[in-house]
């Protein structure tokens, strides 16, 4: 071999082995791992909330999801995020609504709250099936109904979990004691299988007063972007 080929077989490999460094270093800083994720998306979705898979009971049957309408952009409006939550899931879901909003909660506790078994509606003599069967029991006195600053809310959303198909009864007293009059109300529920049926509009008829917007039912293990993703996609007017 003379010594001019030498020369020149030597000069290419001086050559890739150049280009091979420079592609390293440039893999290394666009952070791209083994299965081509880069790290800040893997450490997204490390972050990412989900939803527990706690319950809010009695529910009813069951029924099909049902979504809100074409709702807002809650814009420069001062919130109020109203609940009752018998097991935790609907509190939660309205923890989610003040963090997107930046609204205030107010929860509707009962004044003899509910125990676990008074929530056994397998049981026809708990609580919670004797107020289903006779309506009359249905009237739950609340610590409080009244909000404080009241007149300064424009948009109101209101929480319950779904019991034999209808709005949990204790929000009742929490509706029919405010005027909702130019307010936007948006009503929220979660259940383990039903959807949000009749419920929201057996309140507006209730309320009498307010815009009311159809709202949205939610698992009860729902995650916390798909609330958040709900709230923004809401067009309030």
């Amino acid at each position: 071999m003379t010594k001019s080929i030498k020369r020149t077989i030597f000069s290419v490999l001086t050559m890739i082995c150049a280009f091979s460094v420079v592609a390293f270093a440039a893999c290394s800083e666009s952070g791209q791992t083994d299965n081509g994720q880069s790290t800040e998306q893997n450490n997204n979705q490390s972050n990412t909330p989900s939803g527990s898979t706690e319950d809010e009971t009695p529910d009813d049957t069951g029924s099909t999801d049902n979504t809100g309408g074409d709702t807002s952009g809650t814009g420069g409006s001062k919130i109020l995020i109203a609940y009752f939550s018998a097991t935790g899931s609907t509190e939660r879901v309205a923890g989610y609504i003040a963090e997107a909003t930046g609204g205030t909660l107010f929860e509707l506790v009962p004044i003899n709250e509910y125990s676990s078994a008074d929530l056994n509606y397998g049981n026809s003599s708990s609580r919670v099936s004797m107020e289903y069967l006779d309506e009359s029991l249905r009237d739950i006195e609340l610590v409080s109904t009244t909000v404080e600053n009241w007149a300064d809310y424009d948009v109101v959303f209101i929480g319950y979990p779904i019991w034999w198909g209808i709005a949990a009864w204790p929000v009742n007293n929490f509706v029919k004691n405010n005027d909702f009059t130019g307010k936007t109300v948006i009503p929220f529920c979660t259940s383990a299988s039903s959807g949000l049926g009749q419920s929201s509009t057996l309140l507006e008829d209730m309320a009498s007063t307010g815009t009311w917007l159809e709202g949205q039912r939610f698992r009860s293990s729902v995650s916390q972007s798909t609330v958040t993703e709900w709230v923004e996609n809401l067009i309030i007017t």
